[in-house]
């Protein structure tokens, strides 16, 4: 983070009466609407000062802060259900949930998760990470307060882009079909579906949610129920208008009652128009514009590169500048499209977190940024695969989860070349279960014709990404966020032999560590301490039987180390192989267990795992000790 950065923070103001008087949302309602734009003035200026201090996303809730505001203002939370989509946007609702004094503690080890959480507060309906859930999951919340016979509230907040999720359009589908009462929020911050549509559209839009408008459209389908084709025709006329000036012809066509587009950052605007929302029956949608970033003009103007934020470090602060594993595979993916005409990259909305950017700028023409749609992404590639392109899928490993029958279905069925680069594999940290990417090896194991290589460090990444896509099939490489070791990438586009692991220590003890990924290298102290043998297995499918059959022949106790779950991962392929051959030697399983982990740093939670130096030697003692 730069000085100018640091300095364009606001210091809080020493007396912030509002804010400080709301503890929750029930002394947000005890105040006079006049005073609001106050409390979005403040609760600005606390989200830039906390973020600064925490580290955390940043952009999204900035654009709704007024939206927070409204909707804790009209609504009877936590009774009436908020669902926030992706739960970028959940900051401000946070603070105006009581939770104002711990927001320092975000993404930290036994602090506020950077998401909503269910056990965190009886404010957060929904607890989420990857997007497109919202409508779903306050769709179900209506249900059942209907079948219980239950009268509140179910809204869902979505935005950032999540639109773009089919999951998103299979709920408004169902939802319009149910006729559920439940009202949806577009977030519109022009980094989702559509563009400002201008004053006139604002202008019925508030006509439109006017109680006037809605008492005659509801008394014009009374009138009109005993002459159908009259009511047919006067439904057309009103959709045609509203087509005209709003982009909202087809949620209507949905079945939802379309309302929009409104400014999201009028607080004014915003109660009149939900106030009014609010007593109407059925599926409900209200079109909001909103700026992400806004109040902060770097935010402002760069909305991507601000959508979150490193904690800020002091000034004058170094650091080294190691290359990032993303960063690894994004220049891997440009030297290989120099080469290979045929290759093409596809990424569902993560370019710049997947390390796309140079690629996308220098062959725009092979780039294909298909948004939040991992399922289209995955069935795009084998698509492109039968016709004879080479598609690179980079994608996130707990984000891959989403299109996990297309790779099955779609592409290792019909083994189809597609080379599948997967980020954040392992540990991710501050922003916790929802994007930790510890199950990938388990699940894309038990799939035929697949290949899976997972490189210890960002020289044997760029290597086996090459091999990988050289494979003439469905192909896996598996890496961690975050920088690695040091060791210095290669600049040529050499290959490795597929299903041969590395020796990298020789030791005396008939012991031998089998190292999957980048643990190798907490692995070599406990080769040290045990005076084992250290082995950079490089591939978890195939495995390197040749060499297991050596090592169980000769008499090894075996250790597999892996940032995987145990159950399913590569050590279970070890454990397979040992049992299919009736081999009877010890094997020490190390990975992930069997749990789902909190946000903290990578390193606090590798502690927590015993997959540190330390953690791992102390598991390999007691293992040999007992």
């Amino acid at each position: 983070m730069t000085d100018t950065m640091f300095d364009a923070i606001p210091a809080l103001r020493p007396d912030t009466p509002l804010l400080d008087s709301i503890q929750s949302p029930t002394d947000l309602r005890a105040l006079q609407k006049s005073q609001l734009p106050q409390v979005a003035t403040e609760l600005r200026e606390f989200l830039l000062y906390s973020v600064g201090q925490s580290g955390g996303h940043f952009g999204a809730g900035l654009g709704v802060v007024e939206l927070t505001i409204a909707l804790h203002y009209i609504f009877n939370t936590p009774e009436d259900r908020i669902v926030w989509d992706v739960g970028h946007q959940c900051y401000p609702h946070k603070i105006l949930t009581g939770r104002r004094e711990e927001m320092h503690t975000m993404r930290h080890m036994g602090g506020l998760a950077g998401f909503p959480k269910r056990a965190e507060s009886e404010y957060d309906t929904f607890g989420v990470g990857h997007s497109s859930t919202s409508i779903s999951a306050a769709l179900g919340m209506a249900l059942a307060a209907r079948q219980q016979g239950i009268k509140r509230h179910s809204v869902a907040v979505i935005g950032d882009g999540a639109m773009t999720g089919g999951m998103a359009f299979e709920a408004l589908a169902h939802a319009a079909h149910t006729n559920a009462n439940m009202l949806v929020i577009l977030n519109d911050n022009q980094m989702s579906i559509s563009h400002n549509a201008g004053g006139l559209a604002s202008y019925f839009a508030k006509i439109w949610a006017s109680k006037f408008y809605t008492q005659i459209r509801e008394g014009g389908k009374k009138v009109l129920s005993s002459a159908p084709t009259v009511r047919a025709l006067a439904r057309r006329t009103e959709e045609h208008i509203k087509g005209m000036v709003a982009p909202g012809t087809l949620f209507e066509e949905l079945g939802f009652h379309y309302i929009g587009p409104i400014d999201g950052h009028n607080i004014e605007d915003l109660l009149f128009t939900i106030g009014n929302m609010q007593a109407l029956e059925g599926p409900q949608l209200l079109h909001i514009q909103t700026c992400k970033g806004k109040g902060f003009k770097p935010a402002e103007a760069d909305p991507i590169g601000y959508h979150a934020l490193n904690k800020i470090a002091p000034k004058n602060s170094s650091a080294p500048k190691l290359p990032k594993f993303q960063d690894i595979f994004g220049q891997w993916l440009c030297d290989a499209a120099e080469q290979d005409p045929l290759l093409v990259g596809i990424t569902p909305a993560m370019k710049e977190g997947s390390g796309m950017v140079a690629f996308a700028d220098r062959f725009p023409e092979r780039f294909f940024d298909v948004a939040i749609a991992e399922q289209h992404a995955v069935t795009l590639g084998a698509g492109m695969a039968c016709d004879g392109s080479k598609p690179v899928v980079a994608i996130y490993s707990t984000f891959l989860q989403r299109g996990y029958d297309q790779m099955v279905h779609d592409v290792a069925i019909q083994n189809l070349d597609v080379t599948f680069a997967i980020d954040r594999a392992g540990l991710v940290g501050e922003d916790g279960p929802t994007h930790a990417g510890n199950f990938d090896l388990s699940y894309m194991r038990c799939i035929p014709n697949m290949i899976i290589a997972a490189p210890s460090d960002e020289r044997e990444t760029r290597l086996l990404l090459q091999t990988a896509y050289e494979f003439q099939g469905p192909s896996a490489v598996r890496y961690p966020r975050g920088t690695g070791a040091g060791i210095h990438p290669l600049t040529t586009l050499d290959t490795v032999e597929i299903g041969r692991a590395v020796h990298t220590r020789q030791g005396n003890a008939k012991v031998a560590i089998l190292a999957f990924g980048t643990l190798l290298h907490n692995c070599h102290a406990a080769a040290e301490q045990h005076d084992a043998d250290l082995f950079d297995m490089r591939w978890v499918k195939p495995l390197d039987t040749d060499l297991i059959d050596r090592l169980a022949s000769e008499g090894y106790t075996l250790i597999s180390v892996e940032e995987n779950a145990i159950m399913g991962g590569a050590g279970s392929a070890v454990s397979e192989y040992l049992r299919q051959r009736n081999y009877t030697n010890p094997l020490l399983q190390i990975g992930i267990p069997d749990r789902f982990l909190e946000h903290g740093k990578p390193a606090e939670l590798l502690a927590i795992c015993q997959l540190d130096s330390e953690g791992i030697a102390a598991q390999i003692s007691e293992f040999l000790a007992g």
